[in-house]
């Protein structure tokens, strides 16, 4: 089985102003998706990101603030998944629980390394 990263890009939910109870439902939404994937033998790890970070660039790297995404669309996070095939691990990312929130999938598949 080969493993895939799922990139997730959207808003982050304090920009949504949700209630405490609607932040609540859209987080317990996550956990029941990748609890789905980790019954099924297929979650191998993940995290959400902070919005701030640093940028490093350029032929004589340097470091500036960032990474600033365009508009309204940031990556929020990451999921690494097991899956046969990109198809699959394609189709396994429509359970991302943000789609109504203007959220998108990358699903990539991970080159293993030695």
């Amino acid at each position: 089985m080969k493993e895939f990263m799922f990139v997730f890009r959207g808003p982050y939910y304090e920009d949504l102003n949700f209630t405490p109870e609607q932040s609540q439902a859209a987080m317990q939404k996550w956990m029941d998706w990748i609890g789905q994937l980790a019954a099924k033998g297929r979650y191998v790890g993940g995290a959400p990101l902070v919005r701030d970070g640093k940028m490093v660039q350029g032929k004589k790297p340097l470091i500036t603030d960032g990474p600033f995404a365009e508009g309204k669309e940031s990556v929020g996070g990451y999921l690494i998944i097991k899956a046969e095939t990109l198809q699959e691990a394609s189709e396994m990312a429509f359970g991302f629980p943000d789609f109504g929130y203007q959220g998108s999938v990358e699903v990539r598949e991970i080159i293993p390394m030695g």
